[in-house]
């Protein structure tokens, strides 16, 4: 149990921390950073498949095209979750984005309801809806809807969604993303590199190593993640999901120094007390579980 939380713990840490890891890479732009990432992602777990022996799938996953449709969709989509992160951080949104990660597991709900028709208990509801009341008001404060937490929220979603019914674990997944995405990738920086615009080529040795680093940085916490979700109750997983946008709304206040006013934080405020709602539901509903089956 300790161990699952430590596991946990640090991947939610370090996924709170990806801004100061994206700011360090400003020079480069956003999309060039992208296919990086998921070029550096591929090589890192071509290692760590090898590895690990962990090639058997491959095999039987070539042969079901449903199964590689559905990848290539969940890979469309984590890859415009990853460029819109990459991109709203590095155009001073630090704050904007960690909203999304705020928002997810009650969009997460909603999407559920919404297309698996699943049941949502009244207090779920309510949470859905004093979250969408927070929404309203950071829209009538700003004069638009919060489109990069909306958008994130929403791609990480549909995202989940995919991944909830697929046949393959979280490296295996994560690994025929990248690979999928691989040659569109590839490609890219090579056309960049042919008209002497590939930002790797002429960059210093520093930006060069944080460039590879993408791929580690990238498939580390996903599998200190999936070791520690296999070790703890759910109910305190969902606890500990709000450790990565509490770090990223604290980097983007106080070291990147964004706006967050006190009718801003108010809007916050009320998704806050929606989160709250939902875990606390969903923990003693847990509880009671357990005394029950005692």
């Amino acid at each position: 149990m300790q161990l699952g939380i430590f596991y946990a713990a640090t991947a939610y840490i370090l996924w709170g921390i990806f801004p100061i890891y994206f700011k360090a890479l400003q020079s480069v732009s956003p999309v060039e950073i992208l296919w990086h990432r998921i070029v550096w992602a591929c090589v890192f777990l071509l290692i760590a498949l090898t590895a690990r022996r962990q090639w058997s799938w491959v095999g039987r996953v070539s042969r079901q095209p449903k199964v590689l449709a559905g990848f290539t969709a969940s890979a469309v989509l984590l890859s415009l979750n990853w460029y819109l992160y990459i991109w709203s951080v590095n155009s001073g949104h630090v704050v904007d984005a960690s909203l999304g990660y705020f928002m997810n597991p009650l969009v997460t709900v909603f999407l559920g309801f919404l297309l698996l028709h699943e049941h949502l208990r009244p207090i779920q509801w309510a949470a859905i809806a004093l979250a969408a009341s927070g929404v309203a008001w950071l829209t009538w404060q700003a004069g638009h809807l919060p489109w990069i937490g909306l958008g994130l929220a929403f791609s990480f979603g549909f995202y989940g969604l995919l991944r909830k019914t697929a046949a393959l674990g979280a490296l295996e997944g994560l690994s025929l993303e990248t690979f999928l995405l691989f040659p569109i990738a590839f490609g890219y920086l090579a056309w960049l590199a042919l008209h002497d615009r590939n930002a790797f080529l002429n960059a210093s040795v520093g930006t060069k190593s944080l460039l590879m680093a993408a791929g580690p940085i990238t498939a580390i916490p996903l599998l200190l993640f999936a070791a520690g979700a296999r070790r703890i109750p759910m109910s305190t997983l969902g606890l500990l999901q709000y450790l990565a946008p509490s770090l990223q709304l604290l980097i983007g206040v106080w070291m990147y120094h964004e706006p967050f006013t006190g009718e801003r934080a108010l809007g916050y405020a009320v998704i806050w007390s929606a989160l709250l709602i939902y875990t606390l539901e969903g923990t003693w509903r847990t509880h009671r579980r357990r005394l029950a089956g005692q």
